[in-house]
């Protein structure tokens, strides 16, 4: 009996403290690239609701239903420009979370933010619409691709502070280096796309159209590229 009592295992001792709950938060990547595809999808979704089809009894002809199309012609602009932001952003979004090997609970919010700006995108597209001959619309659109890009980067920063970029020591600074630029060079051309409404509001408008054309479609390749 002394023998079976010698060899009975002793309970395990529990911690007299529970571990951080930050240890348990927000690991699984994918959860955050589900929810960003759904918000994103959703956003892209709204701003063709504010599409309204010309109806009128004054439409009587061919012509008159040519013309008016006219009447939506910055509905059609503005949606055009919103959905092309909305693509840039979840592009770059994506190029982030495809180098990212962890995660936490910060880098999650970090995230959430972000959406939570992307779901603003569809208001600030309709306000611009009503009040196209206002700067303060042009103003209002171009904080909302702002603070799009100042999440981004933020989320940028954290990653590589955290050591969650994977790759060797070089391939991890190319990467924070190649995103880094390409979100401060675009932020700063847009932010002269927006000051350009003090000189004429389309003028501005088709300058940040021109901005997204190119971010979009890499008309002007940079200089890895051209190598």
């Amino acid at each position: 009996s002394i023998l079976a009592l010698q060899a009975k295992p002793c309970p395990v001792q529990m911690k007299d403290h529970p571990l951080p709950y930050n240890l348990f938060a927000g690991q699984k990547i994918a959860r955050v690239e589900a929810l960003c595809d759904g918000v994103f999808a959703i956003a892209m979704t709204l701003l063709v609701l504010d599409i309204r089809v010309p109806i009128s009894d004054a439409i009587k002809t061919e012509h008159d239903l040519f013309e008016s199309l006219h009447t939506i012609t910055p509905t059609l602009v503005s949606y055009f420009t919103s959905f092309m932001t909305l693509g840039i952003f979840w592009t770059g979004h994506a190029a982030q979370y495809s180098r990212l090997e962890k995660s936490d609970r910060n880098l999650n919010w970090i995230s959430i933010f972000f959406l939570m700006v992307v779901a603003l995108l569809p208001f600030t597209t309709a306000f611009m619409n009503a009040h196209i001959h206002f700067r303060l619309s042009i103003g209002l659109y171009w904080l909302n691709i702002f603070l799009l890009g100042l999440l981004l980067f933020i989320n940028l920063v954290y990653a590589r502070k955290k050591d969650y970029i994977s790759g060797d020591a070089d391939e991890k600074y190319q990467f924070y280096r190649s995103v880094r630029n390409r979100i401060i060079i675009a932020q700063v051309l847009y932010a002269v796309g927006a000051l350009l409404c003090f000189i004429n509001i389309y003028l501005s408008i088709a300058v940040i159209i021109c901005i997204q054309l190119n971010y979009a479609l890499a008309i002007i390749p940079t200089k890895a590229a051209k190598r």
